[in-house]
């Protein structure tokens, strides 16, 4: 069931299987073993990575009866995916995207909130320094 819907999913979105392997990070003849059924049970990584250029999820791969829908402003171009692509590859995980992201948003609500020292009249200037630190 799983190659079946990649292959139906890569087919609609017009990539061979060499560029659809090309896009997620796999090789062309894993991807093909799957597609095939011959490779059965990928691991949720590969899926994953897989799933992404076919703008779909591991669940409608698994066999959820519905793509997931998508608008326009939740694609990801290409650049984003390549970004995205470049840090998993490297070893960050969905809790570290997770952490920076609340790390940003906190330091731009502290940018924004009003000063609360009523005798200063002047924004106080602050530096944020982010250190990200990956283990592989």
């Amino acid at each position: 069931m799983i190659g079946e819907r990649i292959k139906s999913l890569r087919e609609k979105k017009g990539y061979s299987i060499t560029k659809l392997a090309d896009l997620a990070g796999v090789s062309k003849s894993y991807l093909s073993y799957i597609e095939r059924n011959m490779q059965n049970n990928p691991s949720l990584q590969v899926m994953a990575k897989i799933a992404a250029p076919l703008d779909s999820n591991i669940e409608y791969l698994l066999g959820e009866e519905h793509l997931p829908k998508l608008n326009h402003d939740e694609m990801l171009d290409e650049e984003w995916r390549s970004i995205i692509k470049n840090a998993v590859d490297e070893g960050m995980s969905k809790g570290d995207f997770q952490t920076l992201k609340d790390l940003i948003r906190s330091n731009m609500w502290k940018e924004n909130r009003p000063e609360t020292n009523l005798y200063s009249n002047e924004k106080k200037k602050s530096s944020n320094i982010i250190i990200l630190h990956i283990d592989n």
